[in-house]
């Protein structure tokens, strides 16, 4: 089979399609044949070495759906042509991989393979955080950055369904239309930290009740500035900003402040199930809409990485083992 191989640290360039030896399921485990593998920018954390849980060489991506072409030992709730998605699995990047059998989820019928694989991720990390951390309802509101990106369309979607009141923020004019599209009622174009006079104006001076901001550092101070009292400030992103540092005491006002932890979510497969489930649901009956931007073969990986490096593109990226 072909994979994509990391064999050193550094940028896109060291991503290089290898040929491997098949895998082979043990007991518990289940081969996939891979249909789609999400690209996400945990993705270019591995490849640099941050947070990697193994050695050099090694297939990366987390994030995908296929079919499953044969079962190990002791795997008995699901069977050969059965179709499943998968997070958190090391290996994606390639057209076969084996999967511990309790670490995937059925596809139902009626959702695509591009799209099961391409909520995974994105889909039960926003999910952790509107029905855990900042479970936001009607008469409250939310400012949710990166608004036309993938993780704050969903975020939007999701909150809007819970009847809460979405601000956007987007970095250029022409990203407005698609914050709109996700359902955000308001939608501001900044950079950094200036956008706090803005909120204020938009909230009555009250400020809002929960910030979504992957933004790091350099909107940090402004999102906690732009919370009410004891609103909370879900933080996530450290590969994508540079990580604030936080001293208690110079918090200005009482507030909550999060890290969500994306495995505390679903550190159990029923759990992983479960939530999985209920997105694929919200999904089959139109309440979420998943924008796959591009497609590209495993020989173009590096490119995806490039791309979603850069931020050129808003929606997911999605590599396809078999366009070769």
């Amino acid at each position: 089979m072909r994979a994509v191989v990391v064999e050193e640290f550094g940028g896109p360039e060291v991503l290089k399609v290898r040929d491997q030896p098949d895998p082979v399921p043990g007991p518990g485990d289940v081969l996939v044949d891979i249909e789609f593998a999400g690209v996400n920018f945990m993705d270019t954390g591995s490849r640099v070495g941050y947070g990697l849980p193994q050695g050099l060489p090694f297939v990366p991506g987390v994030e995908g759906a296929g079919t499953i072409a044969a079962v190990g030992d002791e795997v008995t709730d699901l069977a050969v042509g059965d179709r499943v998605a998968w997070v958190y699995a090391y290996g994606s990047y390639a057209e076969r991989m084996v999967i511990p059998a309790d670490q995937v989820v059925p596809v139902p019928g009626d959702v695509p393979g591009d799209v099961a694989a391409a909520m995974m991720m994105q889909g039960l990390t926003t999910h952790h955080f509107v029905t855990e951390i900042a479970p936001l309802g009607k008469g409250q509101v939310a400012l949710v950055h990166s608004a036309a990106g993938g993780v704050g369309r969903m975020v939007t979607q999701l909150l809007k369904l819970r009847g809460a009141r979405v601000i956007g923020l987007v970095s250029r004019e022409d990203k407005v239309p698609v914050a709109l599209a996700a359902g955000a009622d308001d939608v501001l174009v900044s950079t950094g930290g200036a956008f706090v006079e803005r909120v204020k104006e938009l909230t009555g001076g009250e400020g809002v009740h929960a910030v979504f901001d992957g933004g790091g550092a350099a909107t940090f101070d402004s999102s906690i500035e732009v919370l009410r009292r004891a609103g909370t400030l879900v933080y996530y992103g450290p590969l994508i900003g540079d990580i604030p540092q936080l001293r208690m005491t110079d918090l200005p006002k009482s507030v909550k402040v999060s890290y969500a932890v994306f495995a505390d979510h679903v550190h159990t497969p029923e759990l992983l199930r479960e939530h999985t489930r209920d997105l694929f649901r919200k999904f089959s009956e139109g309440d979420l809409k998943v924008e796959i931007t591009k497609r590209y073969p495993l020989s173009e990986a590096a490119q995806a990485h490039a791309d979603i490096e850069s931020r050129r593109t808003s929606g997911k990226l999605l590599l396809d083992p078999s366009g070769r």
